[in-house]
């Protein structure tokens, strides 16, 4: 809080000047850190029970092969939906549409009867949260550990933690974005693109935009 002058003002019964001081009031303060405690218990092992399970099946359908392709795979390309037996074409969106739907309004129902369980449990943010916060206590060290490497003056071991984390944090970020893009190009054939430095502009944009946004 900072005190300015700003004007004089007069009294009426004295004739005499009265400085008037404008009292500046800042409405924003700078945000501190937030350090989360590592908690344990029942729902807490369920939360991560969820979390095993939704990111076994996102980070490992697209390696599953059905026949001579992808078991899952929308290519856009091609004009097909493959999830395993079903192929879906263009003349067959109305299908897609009903499926579409019917999850949303599922989505819907659900969190209207028990919100919490998705919002708690299954929610990207909710896992990713939990999975990013799990990568800086296993290299950081818990809430105190943590709060007393940040205090620290800088210093090789801090550096090195702190980049390690950052590196780390960026490796599975650019690895949620190549499995997503994996679900529309076959991965298999991204994965070598990758490898031989030949990826296409717009699957690029895509790795880096899903990953990193």
């Amino acid at each position: 809080m900072s005190e300015t002058p700003k004007a004089n003002a007069v009294d009426n019964t004295t004739g005499q000047k009265i400085p008037l001081n404008e009292v500046v009031i800042s409405l924003y303060e700078a945000q501190d850190k937030i350090y989360p405690r590592s908690v344990s218990g029942f729902f807490t092992k369920w939360r991560w029970v969820m979390i095993w399970l939704t990111q076994i099946f996102f980070y490992g359908m697209p390696w599953i092969q059905w026949g001579n392709r992808q078991a899952w795979l929308f290519d856009l390309e091609a004009k097909r939906f493959y999830i395993f037996k079903l192929v879906l074409y263009p003349q067959d969106l109305i299908y897609l549409t009903a499926i579409l739907i019917i999850s949303a309004l599922s989505l819907f129902l659900f969190t209207a009867i028990a919100g919490r369980l998705w919002c708690g449990y299954t929610c990207p943010q909710t896992v990713y949260t939990e999975i990013f916060i799990w990568i800086e206590r296993k290299i950081e060290g818990d809430r105190a550990a943590r709060m007393k490497l940040d205090a620290a003056p800088m210093s090789t071991k801090k550096l090195f933690r702190k980049t390690a984390k950052q590196f780390v944090w960026i490796a599975f970020a650019f690895w949620t974005g190549f499995t997503f893009v994996g679900y529309f190009t076959p991965i298999r054939e991204l994965a070598s693109s990758i490898v031989n430095m030949s990826l296409g502009p717009w699957e690029l944009f895509w790795v880096c935009f899903y990953g990193f946004a």
